[in-house]
């Protein structure tokens, strides 16, 4: 028997498997000081009366075949037959932390390798590939990675949202059957972002049992969490196949994607710095080991009325105001005056750029900025050069009419003519000019993608990575941001092959403090692009002070997104020292501990962020809508030194009027704000800092640094 069960463990987590004679999780949880392998027998599960004979166990494949009775990890058949494989391990192989299982169904003619890796930062990541041994081929209907979790993670937590909308997490209690999220929308979604979060019954920020799981897969997909009639319960993520899609021909292989799964002990805090923790030690990768350049993208500034002396005037200022990279966006290519025509002709407009590009690139890098670029490559219009010569390339199924979205069609990168020509067109843009950064735009979903008359919407998304991949070996010194209409491609696959994910097209603060907290569960700060946009928000026409846009943005990669030039001297002030004050606190922004923190008021919203070494610490504390109670509650900073002292700042506030003339929120500030103080990190842990009341849509920005 103890040979048999084989251990991955860190420091914080430890997964327990048998892997004989097939392969099962029997722990995933804290890490266990004084493990043996014989402790697994306490495990061992009775036969309840009134079911199968035998213990139906939840195995790495979940199959079917065991009795699970539950939403299996594999569907499929080969002409009808071998519907119901079963998988005995054959192979099993351990590198360090990482466990490769192999098994066989004879019968079905099938095998399954199975790789399960546990990174030091906690986070496990587990594939499967499945490989068809026989002449026929086998189609696959479902290929999914499964997961047990403890029977007292009994509240689900996931998220939705919308275009503009992004990130928007909500409940549920699942104390039977299933909670389901699917999305057909061929990219990863704005509606359904990729992740399960299962816990104890209110778990929260600082507190409870959580094992989160993501998906890194930029297409469609499937998440499940499950309590089965037994009471056990576990938690299953897919890529989402059309009917027809995925067939294995003989000695073929299919891998899923890669899930990966955090659990913590310490709520959601714990679970999501060990996701950070994991992607900058093995996922994120800069060209340069440099510091993130605050942005200026001229799109809510000029949209596409493109005038090169008035964008080198844009970029005057922009560079003034502290702006370390100018990015053009969309309508720098012929023909592109709106967006009902042009995408797929990336030729230059010389009607608007007469002498190139170059002069404008050249006016960026002498300011000392680098130089960024927006394309939308998978993308074509209908009115276009390239469809008039080639409509077939449209990623269609033939025979029916293509609704179109925001006036353009997909280009079917599965067409190798296709993908050479958009090879050749962006290395002559990429090569041909001092390009530093790309903003790559995808705005429209796969409707009835197909290639050949079959389904391709999965085949779309790798030949979209490998694009990625061939421009990035090309031309490594270039950055790519993953845009698509906003946050509708944001995983761990396409950030593999990029630099920055564009968190939502809405600029407007306070819609920005829901959906970038959203995203602080899986992302650090330093992947999320945050734009201080115009006072007069254009997705939502909202009116915030740029002391709220400031401060919002503060907490990501900071960027401006707006006509420097048609604002006024206080607008401009503010963009100047909200820059400033992002440069300041960059390093602690962009390499620290990232804290959410519970208050009981769900108007207000805090987090902060505390460096490496413990001797800073920034937080911000933002008031959504007005506050429940006539006093804030305190503020508790996590994440410092217990024994160090720390010196309390005020870095940034609305303008606090004390009771005067027509009165207003307070009669006297806390204590803080008027004396300067030094408190223990363990009393400002625990006990925290009295707040002044905040009017709706305000923050106040409060630094800690120890002495």
């Amino acid at each position: 028997m103890q040979e048999t069960i084989l251990r991955l463990e860190s420091n914080t987590t430890d997964v327990v498997i048998k892997t004989h004679p097939f392969a099962e999780i029997l722990y995933w949880g804290s890490h266990l000081q004084h493990f043996s392998a014989q402790d697994v027998i306490s495990l061992a599960r009775p036969v309840a009366n009134g079911r199968l004979d035998v213990d139906s166990p939840v195995t790495l494949m979940a199959e079917l075949g065991h009795g699970l009775f539950g939403s299996p990890g594999i569907e499929g058949h080969r002409h009808g037959l071998d519907g119901s494989p079963v998988f005995k391990t054959t192979r099993v192989q351990q590198q360090g932390h990482t466990l490769t299982i192999m098994a066989e169904d004879e019968l079905a003619g099938l095998r399954l390798t199975s790789e399960l890796s546990l990174d030091k930062s906690g986070v496990l990541v587990v594939r499967h590939g499945l490989t068809n041994l026989r002449e026929q081929a086998w189609q696959v209907d479902r290929f999914a990675v499964t997961l047990p979790v403890a029977e007292r993670a009994q509240e689900v937590m996931a998220f939705h949202g919308r275009w503009i909308r992004e990130f928007q997490p909500h409940r549920v209690r699942l104390e039977h059957d299933s909670f389901v999220i699917e999305n057909r929308r061929g990219r990863t979604s704005h509606e359904h972002f990729p992740a399960l979060i299962s816990g104890t019954p209110s778990f929260s920020e600082m507190h409870g049992d959580v094992w989160g799981v993501h998906l890194g897969w930029s297409g469609n997909h499937r998440l499940r969490a499950e309590a089965k009639t037994d009471g056990r319960r576990y938690l299953q993520a897919e890529a989402l196949y059309l009917p027809g899609e995925m067939a294995l021909e003989e000695g073929q292989t299919l891998w899923t994607p890669r899930l990966y799964a955090s659990y913590s002990a310490h709520g959601l805090n714990g679970m999501s710095q060990q996701f950070h923790r994991y992607l900058r030690d093995n996922i994120i990768r800069f060209p340069e080991n440099k510091p993130r350049p605050i942005h200026l993208n001229t799109w809510e500034g000029i949209y596409f009325s493109h005038d090169p002396e008035y964008i080198m005037r844009m970029a005057d200022e922009a560079a003034a105001l502290g702006v370390e990279r100018f990015i053009i966006d969309d309508g720098w290519f012929k023909g592109r005056n709106d967006d009902h025509a042009a995408l797929g002709d990336w030729y230059l407009d010389e009607k608007k750029y007469p002498n190139g590009l170059r002069p404008v690139i050249d006016h960026v890098k002498h300011l000392g900025m680098e130089f960024g670029i927006w394309i939308e490559p998978e993308m074509i219009n209908p009115d276009s050069d390239l469809y008039r010569a080639h409509p077939d390339w449209v990623l269609a199924l033939p025979g029916y009419t293509q609704a179109t979205g925001r006036h353009q069609l997909v280009l079917n990168l599965n067409i190798p003519q296709a993908f050479d020509y958009l090879v050749e067109r962006m290395s002559w843009l990429l090569g041909e000019h001092a390009v530093d950064y790309v903003k790559w735009d995808m705005n429209r979903e796969l409707v009835q993608p197909g290639h050949n008359g079959r389904a391709a919407a999965d085949a779309q998304t790798r030949q979209f990575y490998r694009l990625l991949d061939v421009l990035g070996e090309r031309f490594p010194h270039i950055e790519f941001e993953s845009c698509s209409s906003g946050g509708g491609r944001i995983d761990y696959e396409v950030l593999a092959r990029s630099h920055r994910f564009w968190a939502s097209d809405n600029n407007d603060a306070l819609e920005r403090c829901t959906i970038q907290r959203g995203m602080s569960y899986f992302f650090p700060p330093e992947v999320m692009g945050a734009h201080i946009g115009h006072h007069k928000c254009h997705a939502t026409f909202r009116q915030h002070s740029i002391a709220f846009r400031g401060l919002t943005a503060l907490f990501g990669h900071m960027g401006l997104e707006l006509d420097p030039l048609t604002v006024d001297e206080k607008e401009r002030e503010g963009y100047r020292r909200y820059a400033a004050l992002h440069k300041q606190w960059r390093e602690v922004i962009h390499h620290g501990t990232q804290w959410r923190v519970d208050m009981p008021d769900a108007t207000t919203l805090a987090q902060g962020i505390v460096s490496e070494d413990k001797s800073q610490g920034l937080f911000i504390v933002s008031q959504l809508a007005m506050p429940d109670y006539t006093l804030m509650m305190p503020l508790r900073m996590p994440g410092l030194e217990a024994s160090a002292q720390y010196r309390i700042s005020l870095l940034d506030h609305p303008n606090i009027q004390i009771t005067g003339k027509g009165g207003h929120t307070m009669r006297k500030l806390p204590a803080w704000m008027e004396t300067p103080q030094t408190v223990s990190g363990e009393w400002l842990t625990q006990a925290g800092i009295a707040l002044p009341i905040l009017d709706p849509e305000t923050a106040i920005l409060i630094g800690v640094e120890r002495v």
